[in-house]
């Protein structure tokens, strides 16, 4: 299962029923858990842990130093979880000690070609990155997240679950839980309906009223979502109710709607 032009450094652990392709490094302190599949001319560096059944194509980069001018070689790492994958050319830094010094990845996640996903970024299970896109450091992405092709995202920023950007969007503030955003820069363009009628059926009357009551109400969001977090009993209003309230870096622009005009 181990091409022979394979270079395994000694101190490497690796589990059961792995394969590795021709050409691909993994050095030292490298685990590789049971049943992933590592193509040719993958590198796996650095103090990198990879759980089960994970797929890896040709020239994907996992565990890579940190882009950061601050980075001066201390110890961090690169976790992953289980049923990932990482597609062709794909590029993962590993985390930085003023980051908490962990790249985490939960599970279930696509990482499609020619993404590149900065130190101390965290993406919790069933997201999907498409192409080309481009992840600053220290950037928090919920489950069931979609990132558009090209998309840029700005250091720092959350994104909520359920969320979507649109291809070529670039968000440099917080993208709200169950919407969807476009455009250099971001703006608001509505709630996720696809993936909310396919996942969460029964709340998108509740999640309309009050996304319209929050983004459309030209009162400030933050202290109307601090009232329906007093007063909403569905789960995924009080989500995004507080992902409002909580917010570091504010919220992408939301969209001029025909009442503004």
């Amino acid at each position: 299962m181990i091409h022979k032009t394979a270079i395994i450094e000694d101190g490497a652990c690796i589990g059961e029923n792995v394969s590795i392709g021709a050409f691909s490094y993994i050095s030292s302190n490298v685990k590789i858990g049971d049943n992933n599949i590592i193509g040719n001319n993958v590198n796996i560096i650095g103090r990198t842990t990879i759980g089960k059944n994970n797929n890896i194509h040709s020239y994907a980069f996992l565990g890579c130093d940190p882009q950061d001018l601050k980075f001066e070689g201390e110890d961090s790492e690169l976790i992953i979880g289980d049923d990932n994958t990482f597609r062709e050319f794909t590029a993962i830094n590993k985390g930085t000690t003023s980051g908490g010094g962990k790249t985490v990845f939960g599970n279930n996640n696509l990482i499609m070609s020619h993404v590149h996903i900065g130190h101390d970024c965290i993406l919790h299970d069933n997201c999907i990155i498409v192409s080309g896109c481009v992840l600053g450091g220290h950037i928090e992405m919920e489950n069931n997240v979609i990132l558009g092709g090209a998309t840029g995202v700005h250091q720092f920023v959350k994104i909520g679950e359920y969320a979507m950007s649109a291809g070529g969007s670039v968000l440099v503030s917080d993208l709200p839980s169950y919407s969807i955003c476009e455009g250099n820069r971001a703006t608001l363009r509505g709630l996720n309906v696809t993936g909310i009628r396919r996942h969460l059926k029964a709340h998108i009357d509740p999640l309309k009223r009050a996304y319209k009551e929050i983004f459309h109400s030209g009162n400030s969001m933050r202290e109307i979502a601090k009232e329906i977090i007093k007063t909403a009993d569905d789960k995924c209003v009080i989500k995004l109710a507080e992902f409002v309230v909580n917010t570091k870096r504010g919220i992408v622009k939301r969209e001029i709607s025909r009442k503004d005009i």
